[in-house]
Order: C-alpha cells, then sequence, then structure tokens
C-alpha cells in the first residue's frame, strides 16, 4: 500500500510515496501558485497510491489538492485533531500550522525530544518539541529569501543577489556586501533565537534544520547537530501509518 504524500507550503508543494516502512523513491514538486487540475494530473500520471495525507497552510490550494486528489483516493488533511502521537500544548491548536506538526511528527522518531525543527521557507519557523512529548510552541521569523528580496523591492540601486556563502565579512562589491549582510546576519537571528528557547527548554535538545536554506544558513551555526530534508514529509508519513494503515 502506498500513500501520496503532499507537503504544500507557500512557495513549493512537495510529493512523495510512502508506505508503512518508510519513504518511498517517487518525488515530485510544483511551484505552489502553479497548482490546480491540469498541473496535478501532469505530475501525478501514471503514480499509484491508495490515499492521500495532505499537510497544507495554503488554504485556497489545500481545497483544490483535496477535490482533486479526492477523485482518486480516500483524503487526510493533517491537524491538531490527527493522530499526530504527541501532545499539544498550546492554547490555539487550531493556529498551528500543518507543516509545523508534521515537522513535531517526524523530528521525535527521526531524531528525538526534547526537539527544535527550525524549518528554512517563505518564513523560517522554529517547533519546540519537550520531552513529553508535546508540541509546545515556537518562533515564526520572516525568511532569509523573503528578506533579500525585500532589500531589492525597497531600494533603487540594490540587484537580486544569489544567496551564498560570503569569500569573506567585508564586502568588496554591492553583491557580496548584500551576501554578508543576509547570510552572516541570518545566522546571527538564528543564533539568538536558539540561545533564547534553550532557556526554557530543558534537557538534550535536538535541534535539526530542515527546508530550502538549511544547509547554508546550518553550515555556520555549530548548534544545529543535522539538516533533516526529509523531516516534514517523514511526518506525514507517520500521520498516514496511523490514518490508513
Amino acid at each position: 500500500m502506498a500513500w501520496l504524500l503532499v507537503d504544500n507550503s507557500n512557495t513549493r508543494t512537495k510529493f512523495a510515496l510512502g508506505d508503512a516502512s518508510g519513504l518511498l523513491e517517487w518525488r515530485g514538486t510544483i511551484a505552489t501558485p502553479e497548482i490546480g487540475p491540469e498541473t496535478l494530473a501532469e505530475l501525478l500520471e501514471g503514480v499509484a497510491f491508495e490515499a492521500v495525507l495532505i499537510g497544507s497552510v495554503v488554504p485556497a490550494k489545500r481545497a483544490i489538492l483535496a477535490a482533486e486528489l479526492g477523485r482518486r483516493a480516500p483524503v487526510h488533511l493533517l491537524g491538531p485533531d490527527s493522530p499526530l502521537g504527541l501532545g499539544i500544548d498550546y492554547p490555539n491548536p487550531a493556529q498551528i500550522g500543518a507543516d509545523r506538526l508534521a515537522n513535531a511528527v517526524g523530528v521525535i522518531h527521526r531524531h528525538h525530544a526534547p526537539a527544535i525543527v527550525i524549518d528554512f521557507g517563505t518564513a523560517v519557523t522554529f517547533d519546540v518539541v519537550d520531552a513529553s512529548p508535546a508540541w509546545i510552541g515556537g518562533v515564526i521569523a520572516p525568511g532569509l529569501g523573503s528578506m533579500s528580496e525585500y532589500l531589492t523591492r525597497r531600494t533603487a540601486l540594490l540587484p537580486v543577489v544569489e544567496l551564498a556563502e560570503p569569500p569573506s565579512a567585508i564586502g568588496k562589491s554591492t553583491v557580496h556586501a548584500m551576501q554578508v549582510g543576509a547570510v552572516y546576519g541570518y545566522r546571527g537571528l538564528v543564533k539568538e533565537i536558539l540561545s533564547k528557547l534553550l532557556e526554557e527548554l530543558p534537557g538534550d535538545v535536538a535541534i535539526i534544520a530542515t527546508g530550502g536554506d538549511a544547509a547554508l544558513i546550518a553550515a555556520g551555526v555549530p548548534e544545529i547537530q543535522a539538516v533533516d530534508a526529509d523531516i516534514t514529509l517523514d511526518g506525514l508519513r507517520r500521520v498516514a501509518v496511523a490514518v490508513f494503515g
């Protein structure tokens, strides 16, 4: 039995197949603004699955995904009432993004709790799981790409730059200077937030990074113990085991 796992975020929507044993080889991606009947049909042509688990933070696209994929198989939308295998200690669980719940599920199985998962996407989120384990809250900050794009949009002379490791801290060109500000500055943001979180989270805390900019930022943040690109999808898979297995 294979399940289709869908991680529907603001920028990209990732698809994978999984079963009770793990994630399978097939993967697919669609830019989230392009999600629609035609793009879904093209991506999934010839792909066999018996059920669908969707983790979405984009309501309009979630509705399209549920409607189109529901024509082919039963669909479960990940939420706080899903069988997560961990508690939620938060005043309003309905406000928690599905991706953040999937990260919490993934980290307790692939690493350990207590844990902090840093997800570098359109926004960067810090998801905090205590030793219970329970999702107890976190942090949301602007994503690295969003911050860099803002500078380009709001200033007349600053170009779009490719985010990469700066060759030195003293910028020798506009692009170089922007890379220093983005990469070193963002690492500083991550380190300070982690420092404050660790003051309030006792125990041997697993600190795991995921998302598009995770490897770049983690290279200069020794507090991050691992970059785990599959933590969200595997969290979805483990919920699918409980729902469909």
